[in-house]
């Protein structure tokens, strides 16, 4: 079972507390004085914040996760680990948030999530919002394009290779969806809303490995490939990771990724950073580029 530092009720728990959003929105809160619970598997790598109680629970494990939301009426909900099939742990995490008498669930969704969406993550995505608004839980969804923290990670020896043709995305930071999401979180008028959270511009491959490579002193570029290219150059890991991993490229490719919104500023009142603001604004983002 879960195990709570402090008895008092909280009106906002954060899961992925010790994770690159989670972390975020919950430093952002305790900045702004608001009381909150954090959800995490290990207390020992829960951040330390004024204000903020740790519960130990896992969405696997439904009735600790049961027990760590008694009293929160508002639950940011990361989605899980991606995995060969997360819906069952999602399932469970919905279960115990009705169970523990949760009100508003602001959940961190996909851009373009859909049950016919390229993306096969994506499609899970979809049944995760679909399955919160069924259970009679509010629902907010944060429906964020590719994190542009990401981007250096798709780097390999210089190179971003896949399947995304000449297709955009709109890379947003991840600093700028956790502003969006403490606003959520904080005003019940969110509930019952789909929110597409980008940034600024839709940019294809080419033009983002330029940007990085621009500010970073590093050379990169991008090289499209086919989907039997994709497929080979993944050789070795399973199935599911090849289609998740090929599939947020050809969402790429599509266009699903390209889409723009004035969400973050419209909430926040803060326009967000585009790619290259990031890049020089997070340095930390690039440092393992080789030279």
């Amino acid at each position: 079972m879960g195990a709570r530092r402090k008895d008092a009720d909280v009106e906002i728990a954060i899961t992925g507390a010790t994770g690159q959003l989670g972390s975020r929105v919950a430093r952002m809160l305790a900045e702004r004085g608001v009381p909150q619970r954090l959800v995490v598997r290990d207390p020992s790598r829960a951040p330390q914040l004024p204000g903020a109680e740790v519960a130990v629970a896992s969405f696997e494990d439904e009735a600790a996760l049961r027990e760590a939301l008694s009293g929160v009426r508002t639950l940011f909900m990361v989605s899980a680990h991606e995995s060969e099939d997360r819906m069952p742990e999602h399932r469970g995490a919905v279960r115990a948030a009705v169970a523990a008498g949760v009100e508003r669930v602001v959940y961190t969704s996909f851009m373009g999530a859909s049950p016919l969406a390229t993306f096969t993550f994506a499609r899970e995505h979809s049944l995760t919002e679909q399955l919160i608004a069924a259970s009679g839980l509010r629902l907010t969804a944060l429906r964020n394009s590719l994190y542009a923290d990401m981007l250096p990670l798709f780097v390999q020896d210089g190179v971003i290779r896949g399947p995304a043709g000449d297709g955009r995305v709109a890379w947003v930071a991840r600093r700028d969806v956790a502003r969006l999401a403490v606003e959520a979180l904080l005003d019940a008028r969110h509930a019952d809303r789909i929110w597409d959270v980008s940034g600024p511009e839709p940019l294809d491959l080419h033009e983002s490995a330029r940007i990085l490579a621009r500010v970073t002193g590093r050379e990169v570029r991008y090289e499209p490939e086919t989907d039997e290219e994709a497929a080979a150059s993944r050789a070795g890991a399973e199935p599911w990771q090849i289609a998740g991993w090929a599939g947020s490229y050809k969402a790429v490719a599509t266009g699903e990724t390209s889409v723009t919104s004035h969400t973050i500023e419209h909430v926040t009142g803060t326009a967000p950073w585009g790619l290259e603001e990031f890049l020089r604004g997070e340095p930390e983002s690039w440092r393992h580029l080789a030279p």
